[in-house]
């Protein structure tokens, strides 16, 4: 039986085999941009300014190419669940295709709105050349971020995560490399500064797209290069957005609820919003086993949709539940007692110290409903139902986090906005939790359509 083929097996043990992986590779995602942010940093405040503007659009971008990886994983890896690997090379390729699309209306809009849309965004007209430098060879690459992004998609939903974590750590490599040679002309190399960064993403991200693409076609054998009928094409682009334009919608909002966040610590100052910011940063690090359990569960709950192994659907979400809970249970613990040593080692001044101790002492009781979350919402899109994550990600956000957390500065001070945090997430958590039981229940094939 073959490794890909997630319908068999041990459940717990293929999830591991899913997860792990995608947990190292998430890891090296993240070290991408700290690199970056650190060797764009020693130039000076206002080249850091000026690339610090960029993480919005940056960040607006990846949401859609993840939201259009959601949408083919899990299209594609129902499909191959149901056993038509025709059908798999049909959608597999009709993303690939439905990606250039993106790239091509995102790098025409993206060139003729540089300046205006940045000064939307409050950059100075001291900071604008340097922002056009980096984001006219930013677009002109943007074929290399969205392509293998929704690549990676197609190889996880074929029940391959080593892959991707294999791209992704390659990615991190040749960008650690490639940002002081080209930021300051290090060994011959011209000195580029921030169109340095630029160019040594693009470099990097050229490498995953190359690699992806041998994957899927000489390995995986999913990439057809026939022509399509458009009947076909468009068949299958009205199912991947169908996932996918919820998905990119869904990944949105996180950086929507950060912003809205610090707007509110913000009233308490400029070492608040310090701590908050270190305390975000180092929570993302703390979160990277729950975005890994996700990605796994993405393609095994498709896979075994398809060929209607409800039981282990049931089996997987259990699973998931508990790592949840045992993880979240263990950060929250290690918070408790070294909280003050880790901010110390991000920043000593004594008020950022204290505010960011408090966060990680009451925001961190809710990271197993964060992972429970996490896991719910990747198996909703996996099973086809896109809008529930959502509707959970919406709840979250606009209907408990924010209100909440407002209504905490306005009685009680900042511990109650930090305490509202944890409470939202403990009870969109809750409703998850129950919410997906429901839908993976005994009547699940009833319920939704492969």
């Amino acid at each position: 039986m073959s490794r890909r083929n997630l319908t068999h097996g041990e459940v717990l043990h293929r999830l591991a085999q899913l997860s792990l992986p995608m947990a190292w590779g998430v890891f090296m995602v993240l070290s991408f941009y700290l690199v970056d942010t650190f060797f764009i940093g020693l130039l000076g405040t206002r080249e850091l300014a000026a690339i610090s503007f960029t993480f919005p659009v940056v960040s607006a971008t990846a949401s859609i190419a993840m939201g259009l990886g959601v949408g083919a994983l899990s299209v594609i890896s129902r499909t191959i669940g149901r056993g038509d690997h025709v059908g798999g090379r049909r959608y597999a390729t009709h993303s690939l295709m439905l990606a250039l699309l993106v790239v091509g209306l995102f790098v025409v809009l993206g060139l003729a709105t540089i300046d205006p849309l940045f000064r939307a965004l409050g950059a100075g007209e001291e900071l604008l050349p340097m922002i056009r430098q980096y984001m006219e060879l930013w677009y002109a690459g943007m074929i290399f971020l969205v392509v293998p992004m929704v690549g990676n998609s197609i190889i996880r939903a074929s029940g391959d995560a080593r892959f991707p974590s294999l791209i992704m750590t390659i990615a991190a490599v040749s960008n650690l490399i490639l940002d002081p040679l080209l930021i300051f002309g290090l060994a011959g190399f011209p000195r580029l500064e921030l169109q340095g960064a630029a160019w040594a993403s693009l470099v990097s991200r050229a490498i995953t797209l190359l690699a992806s693409l041998y994957v899927l076609h000489f390995r995986l054998k999913l990439i057809d290069f026939s022509f399509p009928a458009w009947s076909s094409l468009f068949q299958s682009w009205k199912k991947i957005l169908h996932i996918g334009l919820p998905a990119a919608a869904t990944n949105m909002i996180a950086p929507v609820l950060t912003g809205l966040l610090t707007t509110i610590v913000a009233q308490y100052g400029s070492s608040a919003v310090a701590a908050f910011g270190v305390a975000s940063r180092i929570e993302m690090f703390f979160l990277v086993p729950f975005v890994a359990l996700s990605a796994g569960l993405g393609p095994f709950m498709g896979q075994n949709f398809g060929a209607k192994k409800f039981s282990r659907l049931r089996e997987a979400i259990r699973l998931g539940t508990l790592f949840s809970l045992l993880w979240g249970g263990l950060i929250t613990v290690l918070c408790w007692f070294a909280a003050e040593w880790i901010v110390q080692t991000i920043n000593k001044e004594s008020e950022v110290v204290v505010y960011g101790v408090l966060y990680l002492t009451l925001v961190p009781m809710s990271y197993g409903a964060i992972g429970v979350i996490y896991a719910a919402s990747a198996s909703f899109n996996a099973l086809g139902s896109p809008l529930s994550a959502s509707l959970l990600a919406l709840t979250r956000t606009f209907f408990l986090t924010v209100p909440l957390a407002w209504l905490g500065h306005t009685f009680w001070g900042l511990p109650a906005v930090f305490g509202a945090i944890s409470l939202a997430n403990l009870l969109v958590g809750g409703v998850a939790f129950f919410w997906i039981r429901h839908q993976t229940g005994p009547k699940l094939s009833g319920q939704i359509t492969p």
